[in-house]
Formats: C-alpha cells, structure tokens, sequence
C-alpha cells in the first residue's frame, strides 16, 4: 500500500508546510534496504558498536530500585547539572556554572531548542556543508531557511572559506551553525578559525549555533579540539548544542545538554517543559555517572577511534579509486569514489555486493553529493573485513 492509498492520505494537504516538507532521511533510506542483511557491516550511522558501559547503567538501574521515577526539575536535576558545570571548568580551563546548562532529551533536542530560541518564519541560518543533515531539518521544520554553503574540497580534504560564508549572510540572517570537528567530514576548525566566525558573527549581530559533540575526538596529540569557549566573551550570541550519546556509548539514551547564557533559563524550561517535560530522573543519574567516572571509557573509545581512522583510511587509499583526506576530527571518513557520480546508488549497491553499509553524501547537502560517510567508530576486525569486502567490491 502505498502513502496515496492510505486512509488519511486526502488530508496531507491540510497539514502545516513546515510539517509536510520535512524531509525523509537519505540515510535512512539505505539502512532500510540493507538492515536485514545477514552479515553485513553497518557503518551508516554515527555510533559505535560499543554497548554502554556497566557503571553507568547500575547508575540507572539503582534510581529506578530507588524509585525516581515521578516528574522532576525541567531543567534538569540540579546534581546532573552541577556535574555538567564541573566537567565543562575542568575540559575548558575557566569555570563555568551550573545555571548555564540545561538537560535534554537528546542532542536533537538541543539543536531544537537553539533554533526554537533565535529563528522562524522567515529568518535565514548559514550552515557549512556538507553537513549533518538534521541541522537543515531542523530549521525547515521551524518554519525558517537553511543557506547553505558548500565547503572547498581539493583532493579530499575539505577547508572553509570564510569570505563564501560572510557573502551568504543577509539582513535575514540569525545565525551561522557551526559543527566542528565535523560529521559527515571530519574538518575541524582551528582557533584561528574559530576567532574568524565568532568575528564574523559580531560584525553582523548574529548567532552562533555551536555543535561541538565530538570534540573528545581529534587526532595529531591535542585533547580536545579548538571550541569557541576558547575565544567567547560573557556576551557573545553563542549557543552550544550537545549530547551523551558519543563520548559514552549512550545513543539510545536519548539525553543531552544545551548550554546557554544563565538569564535564558526561563526561557529554555519553557521549551522543554512544553515538548518533552523534562528527561527521566533514572536516565540523568546515568549521565552523571557518566561524566563523574567515565573518563576511562571516553579514552578507550577515543583509542579504537583512532585506529579504525588508521584502518578506513590505509585500506581505502590502497584502492587507488578514491579520493579522500584522513579526517583531524569526529569519527567519520568521506571518501569519495572515481567516476561514481551518484553515491544514493553507490550506497545501495554497496550494500548489495559488498554487504557493508555506508551513508550516501547525498544526505548531507550541497557539496557532499559525490561522498560516502563511513564510520569507523567499532572494533579493529569489524574495519578490516569491512575494508577487504570494500577493496573487491571497488577494483573488481
């Protein structure tokens, strides 16, 4: 049956555009054809194969023994957030207080907030692409316009050029949404960089939406990537989105944080309270758990990620068919493939003759429609079966 015949399908039309337009996901689409492959390696989405570690869901499993399973503070509870304030001091080097951050229900929570707070019919955000397609998502379904500006790709290696991106702010704009390190490419913005956009976005009275999730993960010796807590002042319009799920294999977890200037916090209850109202008590005793004792973890993960970068990109570059560039950052490598065009297709025949699954760049906007996003954020052999399968499937 398809969506036409269905009952209802009459009424579609009478339904918000904002509601109606949003789009399907490309890389959806390609693990729908392939999620029931006997064998296949699933390398489309953004995590790893690494279950949550026990200590923090015992964290979870003794709030539900304790019975914190009634509404609690919108915001979050304040031990969570306190928790959230001493690790952001100790990452950052300069102390930052509990009243900026806000528990959500996800890291897509947040980014729905930010734009909830700055943007609307009408209104313009900048983002750099390609990019995580939900940021553009987001946007559209707030009823306000993703601009996007393709990033300079020469021999893989993706670069930003802040004159294409100050030429794309207009009267309209509200903010520039800046994901760095970066998914689906890997680009990580220096602090020079990141001074650049904070200037750029003074110049013109704009937001910055800052999506800083992988951060943790940066290769070459640093311990974090540049952030713009780097180069902000108190009042700079910066608002930084994130989530547990990366950092400690909490995907299904569904909560994160928003940090945000310490007066909007009215603002952000308000919001949270009147779509989700507020995150289970027993899940946010896990994410301080989390924060407080997971730093082991978070340095294992980092330490697999590393290698499988080393993996993806070694055995893709023997190929001799494609173009790519070790990412600096984030746990993806975009590569893209000699003479294939059209990666939706690529994508699927991957999955048909290669049996690993990979995310088409069509995903990910303007300037990714070439690429595929593998993740090498899981064990060593999984990546090194999954190179072998890649390597015939690509020179046969």
């Amino acid at each position: 049956m398809t969506t036409s015949t269905l009952p209802g399908a009459s009424l579609i039309a009478e339904l918000r555009p904002e509601a109606r337009n949003a789009p399907e996901s490309g890389i959806v689409e390609v693990v729908n054809h392939g999620r029931v492959k006997p064998g296949l390696i699933p390398l489309w989405v953004g995590e790893g194969d690494l279950s949550t570690p026990d200590f923090i869901v015992r964290a979870a499993n003794k709030s539900l023994a304790d019975g914190e399973t009634f509404y609690t503070w919108q915001r979050g509870i304040p031990e969570l957030r306190e928790a959230l304030a001493r690790y952001h001091t100790a990452l950052y080097g300069q102390p930052l207080s509990a009243d900026r951050f806000f528990v959500t229900g996800s890291g897509m929570q947040s980014v729905q907030i930010a734009v909830r707070m700055i943007a609307g019919p009408g209104d313009e955000l900048v983002i750099p692409t390609p990019a995580w397609p939900n940021f553009a998502a987001a946007i559209g379904v707030a009823g306000a316009k993703a601009v996007c500006v393709p990033m300079d790709l020469e021999h893989g290696r993706f670069t930003l050029d802040l004159d294409k991106l100050a030429a794309a702010i207009t009267p309209k704009t509200r903010a520039l949404v800046i994901n760095s390190p970066a998914n689906p490419t890997g680009w990580t913005a220096t602090k020079d960089e990141m001074a650049a956009l904070l200037a750029l976005a003074r110049k013109h009275g704009i937001w910055i939406i800052a999506d800083e999730i992988y951060g943790r993960f940066v290769y070459g010796g640093a311990p974090r990537a540049a952030s713009f807590h780097d180069v902000m002042e108190a009042e700079d319009r910066v608002l930084f989105v994130q989530t547990f799920s990366k950092n400690w294999a909490m995907t299904g977890w569904r909560i994160g944080w928003i940090e945000v200037p310490a007066a909007f916090g009215q603002v952000v209850e308000n919001l949270i309270q009147y779509s989700t109202s507020g995150s289970p008590v027993f899940v946010q005793r896990a994410a301080i758990a989390a924060l407080t004792e997971g730093e082991p973890f978070v340095a294992e993960q980092i330490a697999r990620a590393t290698e499988g970068r080393r993996i993806i990109f070694e055995g893709l570059k023997a190929t001799n068919r494609v173009s790519l560039t070790a990412p600096d950052g984030a746990f993806y490598q975009f590569f893209s493939v000699d003479g294939r065009e059209d990666s939706r297709a690529l994508a699927i025949e991957l999955v048909d003759e290669a049996n690993v699954g990979l995310a088409p760049g069509t995903a990910f906007g303007p300037g990714g429609e070439k690429g595929l996003r593998l993740c090498f954020a899981r064990k060593s052999s999984d990546l090194v079966e999954a190179v072998a399968r890649l390597q015939r499937a690509l020179t046969s």
